[in-house]
């Protein structure tokens, strides 16, 4: 059974850094566009970001600038380094894989993020 486990969240004060890691049994890591998203109190989930296997990255536009998005395919990882955290950013944060235009769709069980002073 595919696991997408995520770790890093946490509180940290406006102005902060936090990094996300996602670890995965996925098999055929490189084929899957690998992405963070989240989902604040009360909002629908949305994107926050992606990565391809060749490293392409797309962002949201509010996030763009302040969080990176990286893999590793060795370890079958994906990463998000989030700086200059807002409280806006506060939400539980997904991690997801997924083969586009296939029915091969994974879902973490989210870690909660909280930017507060």
């Amino acid at each position: 059974q595919v696991q997408l486990v995520e770790s890093g969240g946490g509180l940290v004060q406006p102005g902060g850094s936090l990094r996300l890691s996602c670890g995965t049994s996925i098999s055929g890591f490189r084929l899957y566009l690998m992405g963070w998203y989240r989902q604040a109190p009360g909002k629908e989930r949305e994107l926050v970001a992606t990565i391809t296997n060749g490293g392409h990255t797309d962002y949201a536009d509010s996030v763009k600038g302040r969080f990176t998005i990286s893999r590793d395919n060795a370890k079958n990882a994906v990463y998000l380094q989030m700086n200059s955290l807002k409280p806006d950013d506060t939400a539980v944060y997904y991690c997801n894989a997924r083969i586009p235009g296939s029915l091969y769709n994974y879902w973490g069980q989210g870690t909660q993020v909280t930017v507060s002073s």
